[in-house]
């Protein structure tokens, strides 16, 4: 009996008791939550029904609570229900109801966890879409990892996901780029404002010898030469980058098209024709304060010419036209303007400012035996993805990235990360899905059989714990999905392996000497086998590998 199954039998039975006193069954609330003790003296679930109900319906607590207890005990699968407090439920589940969670997680196998609550929506999840001018800084790799992870999760609840990468080619910054690359080409220094490192001189060397005619062109045919090869050429590594790091696009957006396809002028000539900007000072303006943004934002210039945002709106158009009914963008710690922005978009482009989520990313900062790591080998003045993989590996570089809820700051230590240890987390995960391999290829050896098991057999104070924790896992993942935290997830993974060490810790899985292969072995194996699942499937959604030997 999983939390979320208790959760229906509690309002069942509640709903019973209301009925059988006349009182008014519409006090139950919406949500019956159902927890875990953190003391497990005080049972294996606890719940506070009786206190939401009690005032509406006007009886004590303590009284609803007996009542309500009363029908619990009489239910399959219940053991006892104790009543502490003012009024909570402790409930204690029968062997047989726990072990039925073991059952459920061999049954879906792979699909334990996965659930429909967002079947028929269409997400447009638009992360890192570093601009192509270098490689992929730490901010975007924390995107990287963080995204994908979201993308799998939101999948994992029925959602169709199309991750998008929005290719900025077009603006001042690919200009500077091209002057950069131009002065390195000619032994010129760097110019203001421009990009260094050796990854310029490596692309400039590239475009020199795919275009030897390059440095003899006039200066803006150079230049547009240098723009064109060098855009394309960065732009393969950063694609390069992402895909060795586990993270493959299925749509690369090229802003430059929002504005050789005239999409740009038609969005804002609508927004314009149907009384949606407003003029002034010769320009037109969108009211973005109207949805937090710290000034309205001008949409076209006085020039007649489209201002930034204009490519926004055409932009956000477009994921409309291509089927999203919600757009989220992962932006990073400096991009709060965007905010509002984006919401007073999606107010007059979509059906409203739910159709935007902006998701906002902070700071990512590396060290090494307690001192900042700054410098990086390629880019000169910043940590790439490259590096982070470099130091740790892509396994411990995305789980360290996603383990953190993306309001907070991280610190990666390096030197803790690479390390083959249990305070390394993702090698603590790692490890217990790699022992739980092992246990099945040694049981495979000793003849424990698999089918049959007596899930009823599993009482121990550690299975249960871990039991419990088996069950908690559907719920953690709709709640990842729901509040778009996938490192719920992975703080999940460290408390199932927890759980898992103790229990192997106080339970002999297989059989030891002489001794033959008895039922509680073929049921401890189950547990373990179970075990095995989620924390695969759970390191699945984290685009995480799960080794079967370390």
């Amino acid at each position: 009996m999983t939390p979320a199954d208790l959760a229906d039998l509690l309002r069942t039975v509640a709903a019973k008791v209301l009925a059988e006193r006349g009182l008014e069954v519409t006090a139950l609330p919406d949500k019956l939550p159902v927890e875990r003790p953190r003391n497990p003296a005080h049972g294996d679930y606890s719940a506070n029904v009786a206190m939401q109900m009690a005032k509406r319906v006007g009886v004590a607590p303590r009284d609803l609570a007996s009542w309500i207890a009363e029908g619990l005990r009489a239910a399959d699968g219940i053991a006892d229900v104790e009543i502490a407090g003012p009024g909570f439920l402790n409930v204690r589940l029968a062997a047989s109801a726990q072990g039925a969670i073991v059952a459920q997680v061999l049954a879906a196998g792979a699909g334990y966890g996965t659930a429909d609550s967002l079947s028929g929506r269409s997400i447009n999840l638009e992360f890192v879409s570093a601009n192509p001018t270098g490689p992929i800084h730490l901010g975007g790799t924390r995107w990287a990892a963080v995204g994908d992870a979201l993308g799998r999760v939101l999948t994992a609840q029925g959602a169709a996901v199309t991750r998008e990468y929005y290719f900025n080619d077009h603006g001042a910054q690919v200009d500077r780029f091209a002057d950069s690359l131009v002065a390195a080409a000619t032994g010129r220094p760097t110019p203001e404002n421009g990009y260094a490192g050796a990854y310029i001189d490596d692309i400039a060397a590239a475009i020199v010898d795919r275009r030897p005619d390059a440095l003899d062109a006039p200066a803006e045919q150079r230049r547009e030469i240098f723009r064109a090869e060098g855009v394309e050429l960065m732009f393969a590594q950063i694609k390069q980058s992402l895909h060795d790091f586990g993270i493959d696009f299925d749509v690369y957006f090229n802003e430059s098209s929002l504005f050789s396809s005239g999409a740009v002028d038609r969005a804002t000539t609508t927004l314009r024709d149907d009384g949606l900007l407003y003029q002034r000072d010769g320009a037109w303006w969108l009211r973005t304060t109207d949805y937090g943004d710290d000034q309205d934002r001008v949409v076209i210039k006085s020039d007649g010419t489209p201002a930034y945002v204009a490519g926004d709106i055409a932009y956000f158009a477009d994921k409309r036209e291509r089927g999203a009914d919600l757009c989220i963008y992962m932006l990073g710690a400096d991009h709060h303007g965007y905010i509002g922005r984006l919401k007073t978009i999606a107010a007059t482009v979509g059906d409203g400012p739910d159709g935007v989520e902006v998701l906002i990313g902070q700071m990512v900062n590396l060290v090494r035996g307690g001192v900042a790591v700054k410098m990086s080998k390629r880019a000169g003045t910043v940590v790439t993805l490259d590096d982070l993989v470099e130091a740790i590996g892509v396994d411990a570089a995305r789980y360290a990235l996603v383990r953190s809820s993306v309001h907070s700051s991280i610190d990666i230590d390096l030197t803790l990360w690479a390390s083959r240890s249990n305070d390394n987390p993702v090698y603590y995960v790692q490890y217990a899905h790699a022992r739980l391999c092992s246990i099945a290829r040694n049981a495979a050896e000793l003849g424990v059989p698999t089918d049959g098991a007596d899930l009823g057999l599993l009482t121990g104070e550690q299975a249960g714990e871990l039991i419990r924790t088996l069950g908690e896992y559907p719920r953690v993942v709709a709640s990842a999905a729901d509040l778009r935290e996938p490192h719920r997830i992975a703080r999940y993974l460290e408390e199932l392996a927890g759980a898992y060490h103790r229990f192997y810790s106080a339970d002999r899985v297989l059989p030891q000497g002489d001794e033959q292969p008895a039922p509680v072995h073929t049921a401890r194996l189950a547990l373990c086998r179970a075990t095995r699942q989620v924390i695969s499937n759970g390191l699945g959604l984290l685009g995480v590998s799960a080794p079967e030997r370390m």
